[in-house]
């Protein structure tokens, strides 16, 4: 026995369930702009599917959307219809008989850092860098490294503990987004004192 291969529509309809009843105004455009995206894990594999708000209703690129609800998504390919029932129970997602893992649509970027990464924690531009601040250099746990300014305001970035600046990516006048790597400390590992207590 085989295992059947995974429904490539399937992520699709998943996306349109869940976009059915949102508020149009949540995605819907007078002027074209990007496609919505969704993310979905099945059977071990990551598949991103697009879709748009219309006039009209749901679309989607190379299939026509028949009909599309919470819990039913028709679909046309090559004149051929197609209906997909659709349940979700938290982040899974069941399309027939396939399950689905929906996966965030804004990852947790520290997630992926190695300890002691310094990122940007909301927009705005590099206006500093600490004087003569290289990577190699010794910092000390507290130490502001960056500064940036938002909205007006100046925020510092500084070293969570006392290590080694392995990295450095800033550098004044330089845009950041949320979640941008700034610098990443290589925190000094303290070794414990050899001998007893006399």
């Amino acid at each position: 026995l085989t295992t059947p291969a995974p429904d490539p529509l399937a992520p699709l309809a998943a996306a349109l369930a869940d976009a059915h009843g949102r508020s149009r105004f949540g995605g819907w455009r007078n002027v074209p702009s990007q496609d919505q995206v969704k993310r979905y894990e099945a059977a071990g594999e990551e598949t991103e599917v697009r879709y748009r708000h219309t006039r009209a209703g749901l679309a989607a690129d190379g299939v026509r959307v028949v009909h599309a609800d919470a819990g039913t998504v028709v679909l046309e390919v090559d004149g051929v219809r197609r209906e997909f029932a659709v349940t979700r129970y938290g982040d899974e997602v069941y399309v027939n008989a396939e399950r689905l893992i929906a996966l965030p649509r804004f990852p947790d970027p520290t997630a992926q850092l190695a300890p002691g990464s310094l990122v940007a924690p909301m927009p705005g531009t590099v206006v500093r860098v600490a004087e003569g601040l290289a990577e190699g250099a010794t910092v000390t746990a507290g130490q502001p490294l960056i500064w940036l300014e938002a909205m007006k305001m100046q925020h510092q970035i500084s070293a969570p503990a006392a290590g080694t600046l392995a990295s450095l990516h800033a550098e004044p006048g330089q845009q950041v987004e949320p979640g941008l790597l700034l610098a990443v400390v290589q925190p000094t590992h303290i070794q414990p004192a050899s001998g007893g207590i006399a």
